[in-house]
């Protein structure tokens, strides 16, 4: 299986940051998701997710962006996205999330800081291993967030749903 792009994340005082080096994918996400609930957590009301130099996105990394941006939203807070060039942008409008997320917004408390702010970020590793039934269940969850997101993408990850939830039974059934 190949490796993980790595995670780098950051704490300052009126926002967090997720800088995603590479590609962001089912691989990486649950880096980024459990930093982000973990802040959420703790109050955060800011998460702002760095693609500058991301090289793609998957179904999963941007189920879990939108996962992170409801609860956000939900609690009168925002992700924001720094950093997206034409294709990230084009990947997560294609998919509805730029209604829930602000893609290169113009007016946010880091900008200016941005450079400074990707200097002081930290490695991220994920507390979960690749093919267990936790990340499984991950993507499974990523994928029902995209769903749910608009009607197009219901249809669009439904065979992956189907997929996902007959592995869990599968796993399920060789634990017993």
């Amino acid at each position: 299986m190949a490796n993980a792009c790595p995670i780098k994340v950051g704490k300052f005082e009126d926002f967090s940051w997720i800088r995603c080096e590479g590609k962001g994918s089912f691989l990486n996400s649950p880096a980024v998701k459990e930093f982000g609930e973990s802040r959420i957590m703790r109050g955060e009301l800011c998460l702002v997710v760095d693609l500058q130099v991301c090289t793609g996105m998957d179904s999963t990394f941007m189920g879990t962006l939108a996962g992170l941006a409801s609860r956000l939203t939900g609690k009168g807070g925002a992700l924001q996205v720094a950093g997206a060039d034409e294709k990230s942008r084009n990947s997560l409008e294609d998919l509805g999330l730029d209604f829930l997320m602000a893609i290169n917004p113009k007016h946010a408390v880091w900008i200016g800081v941005e450079n400074k702010a990707r200097d002081l970020l930290k490695p991220k590793v994920a507390g979960m291993t690749a093919g267990t039934v936790l990340h499984t269940r991950h993507i499974l969850e990523a994928h029902e967030i995209l769903s749910d997101a608009n009607e197009g993408n219901r249809l669009k990850f439904s065979g992956v749903l189907e997929l996902l939830e007959d592995e869990l039974t599968e796993k399920a059934k060789t634990s017993e």
